[in-house]
């Protein structure tokens, strides 16, 4: 979507931080981080939510969790603990409507988590 901001980094349009990249999916530590790791997880294809998944959908989700090991591994939190989060739509702090997995970590975390 020309209008998405991940789509005109998927696009290199704008150059993220980029720490994981593969055919299907793209990492890059976010510009407003919540912990001393804070990476993005998305796939390539522009995906709005989670509402708009469907069941053709699951290997592609299943490869940004595979792609949060990977960074959480890279960045020595893989043993310490991280955590994984994506939200769906601005009710539940969605900002970018591109989906996207947070992976945090390098500090504790709390639970609930707010």
């Amino acid at each position: 979507m020309s209008d998405c901001l991940f789509c005109k980094m998927i696009a290199g349009e704008i150059k993220p931080d980029t720490v994981y990249e593969d055919d299907d999916v793209l990492g890059f530590r976010d510009i407003s981080p919540q912990a001393p790791t804070h990476v993005l997880v998305i796939p390539k294809r522009h995906i709005s939510t989670i509402n708009d998944l469907n069941e053709s959908d699951a290997e592609l989700v299943g490869k940004l969790f595979l792609a949060a090991k990977q960074v959480a591994h890279a960045d020595g939190i893989d043993d310490s603990g991280y955590r994984t989060v994506m939200n769906c739509n601005a009710g539940a702090g969605q900002s970018v409507f591109h989906i996207h997995l947070h992976v945090l970590g390098g500090r504790g975390m709390q639970w609930p988590p707010g």
